[in-house]
């Protein structure tokens, strides 16, 4: 299963939208900052996250940003982080 690393940023118009779209995205990846998250996704896991973010915002109003940086095992990300300590987002198992 190859998983891509994104940066997903954006900007919602209203603070009950904001809130939906921040706790769908605490499923789906690391809360970096305020509407900013990192994510280890596979085609899938994207698509569905892409659809249901879309099911929450409103066009014209609303607005996201997803950047793919490129294979999750392979890329490194050339970051520079003033303040807090940044790391890359790592694939762990998780237990359901």
């Amino acid at each position: 299963m190859k998983e891509h690393l994104y940066v997903v940023t954006y900007d919602i118009g209203d603070a009950k939208r904001w809130r939906r779209v921040f706790k769908l995205m605490k499923g789906y990846g690391e809360w970096l900052q305020l509407s900013v998250f990192q994510c280890r996704l596979s085609a899938r896991r994207h698509a569905e996250l892409m659809a249901l973010l879309d099911g929450i915002i409103i066009n014209g109003q609303d607005h996201i940003i997803m950047l793919d940086i490129g294979p999750a095992d392979s890329v490194k990300p050339s970051i520079i982080s003033l303040g807090k300590s940044f790391a890359p987002v790592v694939r762990e198992p998780t237990i359901v």
